[in-house]
């Protein structure tokens, strides 16, 4: 009884992060904020469904997947690698590295080095 609720708990929180996952995706207006949805969707919804076919599994089938915790351990890696991989993308195509604010660091900000941008690096590198 308590695995069944647990169970049904996990699914109906998978839905619902979906489901907010999937509204975020069309209703809000900017490209960060859309990759924003997508991804909390996937890794908690989907996590949490996965998770509670691996528990369906342990204790109802009496056979526990192993498939299933790898494929949560392969998502909870790639899907915020892929969201900063994308923002990244979104951030070279859509603003300039002058009007970025500053970082608050010594470091500039993590964009991709080009042609121009290399002997001020290396400058950089080479001072004490």
């Amino acid at each position: 009884m308590i695995a069944e609720i647990v169970i049904s708990l996990l699914l109906v929180t998978g839905g619902v992060f979906g489901l907010v996952g999937s509204i975020g995706l069309l209703k809000l207006r900017q490209p960060m904020q859309r990759l924003h949805a997508p991804t909390k969707a996937t890794t908690i919804g989907v996590g949490a469904a996965l998770l509670a076919s691996i528990i369906y599994a342990a204790t109802v089938l009496d056979d526990p997947s192993w498939q299933e915790l790898l494929i949560m351990v392969f998502l909870f890696i790639t899907s915020p690698i892929t969201a900063n991989f994308l923002s990244k993308a979104h951030l070279h195509r859509t603003i300039p590295p002058d009007s970025l604010p500053p970082t608050g660091t010594d470091s500039p900000w993590a964009t991709l080095d080009t042609e121009d941008a290399a002997p001020a690096r290396d400058a950089d590198r080479q001072a004490p």
